[in-house]
């Protein structure tokens, strides 16, 4: 019976090893999060067998510690009352991609969050060894202003003003206080679940400009706002020495000539 017992035992050890290579999931483990906005939790995962459709597979997201408290599941009646109306499954489940996105995210939406999967008629896993924690701001991260050092009146001059965020299906938009000049945009995923957007400003900066403030104001999901200025300092044209040279020819000619006129 000890024999019989012990090969039990170790026939679950291997069952569970097998298993847990089989059912894997990754995952960012934390991440800051911008209260109001929303935040998108980047999520793969691998289920036994071969390669099925969205429609055979169920995902879920629930608290790790309470598995009955869901905070995302096809049946709507199933969520938690708190998260009603506010998550949504970004990824298909059958390639594999179980990425979650919070909307309207509250102070109180820490987690951590973990996915389960379940193939109905053959099997179901929870991922409760890895799961995301939300580390929750009231105020958005510090907005960056980078510029040339020197601006020269009449020469071009590029501003880059870039912000990191969590929130790529709904990415903060930018703005300048100069509305008549050119500035392009991007959004580039700088990995494990953060991105950072930025936008390019040209413009060609004139004597008018020196001593005035150039402003970015950065705008995100949920109505948050955060603005940082800069103060403009414009160096005035310096004339070539071919030009100097050429004025001194033209006073000393109209000098001269001032003397004929006097003389004659």
């Amino acid at each position: 019976i000890a024999d019989f017992t012990y090969f039990q035992i170790t026939l679950s050890m291997i069952f569970a090893t097998v298993l847990s290579d089989v059912w894997k999931a990754e995952v960012v483990s934390e991440l800051k999060t911008l209260v109001s906005s929303c935040v998108v939790l980047p999520c793969k995962f691998q289920y036994p067998g071969k390669q099925l459709p969205d429609s055979r597979i169920r995902g879920i997201w629930h608290q790790q510690a309470k598995h009955d408290q869901r905070i995302y599941h096809e049946d709507s009646t199933e969520i938690a009352d708190s998260f009603k109306g506010r998550t949504r499954l970004l990824g298909h489940l059958g390639e594999k991609n179980c990425t979650l996105e919070i909307d309207e995210v509250k102070n109180h939406d820490n987690g951590p969050f973990c996915f389960r999967a379940e193939i109905p008629s053959i099997d179901k896993y929870s991922f409760v060894e890895s799961c995301v924690a939300l580390n929750m701001m009231s105020a958005p991260e510090e907005l960056k202003l980078e510029q040339m050092k020197t601006l020269e009146d009449g020469v071009p001059a590029t501003f880059k003003c870039s912000i990191r965020h969590t929130c790529p299906s709904h990415p903060p938009t930018i703005t300048w206080s100069r509305s008549n000049s050119e500035a392009t945009w991007s959004n580039r995923d700088i990995l494990h679940g953060n991105w950072e957007v930025e936008s390019l400003l040209i413009f060609i900066p004139t004597e008018k400009d020196d001593f005035t403030h150039l402003n970015c104001t950065v705008s995100f999901h949920g109505g948050l706002q955060s603005s940082v200025s800069s103060l403009i300092h414009v160096k005035r044209k310096s004339c070539s020495l071919s030009t100097i040279v050429f004025w001194r020819i033209m006073l000393i000619c109209v000098f001269y000539a001032r003397l004929w006129t006097n003389f004659m």
